[in-house]
């Protein structure tokens, strides 16, 4: 069943990303969403007109519709979707039009009888599971938000959809907001429900990555460095890899796993010079790390889809894959 499901994740992947390239919110990229979709078959059932209520009212969407949308602190049900970029205030180059493509492909999913929510152990807390291809590694993504919301919408599903079209397995964690130790827990618990339910995901264990985003980036550092165990979780192998997007994030030790990193020098959130200065340190350590600076962009960029940072995930998993090599390699061989 489950193979079923990543042959038909797949279809609205490619239908997903036919309309992702479009960061406008404009009758012409709704209708090109609208186009692009019905050429996968799908029948997109929401569009740019439609409500914050329609959303939560669909029932093919529960009971996870509340996490789609950062809706963690007051709504008003009548926001229409071409203005959910209201929901974010630290993102930039939020594209309704793409938001609008994803929660159509859940919807669509959800019909075919694909299981997308994994609840954790406390509210407010789960997995979204975005399957690629048959035992491929997987990434754990942990969108940002300053623990005030979780921008799944933007910095999230995107990067987990990017990832299925190189054919990885993606989560893309919903973690109680309020507290950065709360949320590194309910990371923490997630990896120990993965690793516990492999067999299930059909997910490869060995060298899976983190990936973060502003406050996620944070986590994603803090549990590469620290480990599962010291967030009252059974201890895990640490990732091959840790992906930080735009984050003040400056600790560091040689407990860091190897580092990608990414930010725009127009930040005033996360400093791009703060961000290099640990990149230098870690590399200092003998640590693998790599950072992008991308000029004029502000914080929160998400995939940088209509930008100059377009593409950088791509770097960011090539980055991954060949600390993942490296690691699985024996000692005194070459990867």
């Amino acid at each position: 069943m489950l193979s079923l499901m990543r042959h038909v994740g797949s279809m609205l992947t490619a239908a997903y990303v036919a309309v992702s390239c479009t960061p406008a919110t404009t009758a012409a990229a709704a209708a090109g969403a609208e186009a692009s979709f019905k050429q996968a078959g799908i029948d997109p059932v929401l569009s740019l007109n439609d409500t914050l209520a329609d959303v939560l009212s669909l029932p093919e969407l529960k009971p996870f519709a509340r996490y789609l949308l950062p809706l963690e602190h007051g709504y008003d049900p009548k926001l229409p979707l071409s203005e959910m970029e209201r929901l974010l205030p630290y993102h930039n180059f939020v594209s309704a039009s793409r938001g609008v493509a994803i929660i159509n492909d859940f919807i669509a999913r959800s019909r075919d009888g694909q299981r997308l929510w994994y609840p954790l152990s406390h509210q407010d807390s789960g997995l979204f599971f975005l399957p690629g291809k048959l035992g491929a590694p997987f990434a754990v993504i942990c969108p940002g938000g300053g623990f005030a919301y979780v921008g799944s919408i933007h910095e999230g599903f995107p990067y987990a959809l990017e990832l299925n079209e190189l054919g990885l397995n993606a989560f893309v964690l919903q973690y109680r907001t309020g507290s950065g130790q709360r949320a590194c827990a309910d990371l923490a618990e997630a990896l120990a429900y993965i690793f516990a339910h492999a067999a299930e995901f059909q997910v490869d264990v060995k060298g899976y990555a983190l990936i973060g985003s502003s406050a996620g980036a944070r986590m994603a550092a803090v549990l590469g460095a620290y480990g599962t165990q010291y967030f009252n979780s059974p201890q895990l192998p640490l990732p091959a890899a840790v992906i930080m997007a735009y984050t003040g994030y400056d600790s560091y030790s040689s407990s860091d796993r190897p580092t990608y990193s990414v930010c725009g020098d127009r930040d005033y959130i996360a400093s791009a010079s703060l961000m290099a200065a640990r990149i230098k340190a870690l590399q200092n350590l003998g640590i693998p790390a790599q950072i992008k600076i991308y000029p004029g962009l502000p914080h929160g960029f998400g995939t940088g889809e209509g930008t100059g940072a377009a593409g950088w995930l791509k770097d960011a998993v090539a980055f991954w894959l060949q600390q993942r090599q490296a690691q699985a390699a024996p000692q005194g061989t070459a990867p």
